[in-house]
């Protein structure tokens, strides 16, 4: 059974569309609806349904700006709308399909044909991921596996010198002065990095303590490889000294 949501400010539009899931469709089952976008933002950013049901023409935010404030999007993007000219902005935010409303049972039978296709394919790449994911750890203990962006990155430990919050965003600071922005929270990477070799330091730094040039400890921050001073915090400069 594939789970959908849907987002539309008005609550007969969302109504209508049930009904019309309910009755053309067995596959499908709506576990969640919003008219209020922000309460859908948050209810997206830590539920991951197949399909998303989106109104384009939203009085506090629009369709495809709450597309941008979600933090990833790994499910079907259907927009609806009462205007046909969104089409083509469709196409360009990859939305699996466009509904025009009033919704035709027909259109809808063929959109929900797309979104199970949507979802066979994501089930197929999520295999392929863990696959080469779990290989790499078994086979690799130098280097880590992050997913982000549709694309997965095999990283050197010795590449990384320290990572830094921004909030649901993260940056690598690599060698040579590169670095990677990411989009997972601290917390996040903080759990697939190996403890041996990375410390949380500051709830807003990971650093890698292979990495450490010189910790000042009267001012309470390290020096990096790379030259950056990272603040340690307070409450965890205990269990820092005992890393060391």
């Amino acid at each position: 059974m594939l789970k959908a949501v849907i987002v539309d400010d008005e609550p007969k539009a969302i109504q209508s569309l049930i009904w019309e899931i309910n009755n053309f469709s067995e596959e499908i089952e709506v576990m969640a609806s919003f008219t209020n976008p922000d309460e859908a933002l948050t209810f997206l950013n830590s539920n991951t349904p197949d399909c998303l049901f989106l109104d384009v023409q939203m009085p506090t935010i629009g369709g495809f700006q709450f597309l941008e404030q979600l933090n990833d999007i790994n499910f079907a993007v259907v927009i609806t709308t009462a205007y046909d000219e969104y089409a083509i902005k469709a196409l360009k935010h990859e939305a699996t399909d466009y509904l025009l409303k009033p919704i035709d049972s027909d259109d809808l039978k063929d959109c929900i044909l797309k979104i199970k296709k949507h979802s066979e394919r994501s089930i197929s790449t999520h295999k392929l991921e863990r696959m080469l994911i779990n290989f790499n750890a078994q086979f690799d203990k130098k280097k880590i596996t992050i997913n982000t962006d549709g694309k997965l990155l095999f990283l050197d430990i010795d590449e990384i010198i320290y990572i830094e919050s921004d909030g649901n965003y993260s940056t690598l600071y690599l060698q040579n002065q590169k670095k990677i922005v990411i989009t997972k929270k601290l917390k996040e990477v903080d759990a697939i990095l190996p403890e041996h070799y990375f410390f949380r330091i500051h709830n807003s730094y990971i650093i890698n303590l292979n990495k450490i040039k010189a910790f000042i400890k009267n001012e309470g921050y390290v020096i990096m490889d790379s030259d950056h001073k990272i603040p340690v915090a307070r409450q965890r400069k205990s269990d820092f000294l005992e890393k060391l």
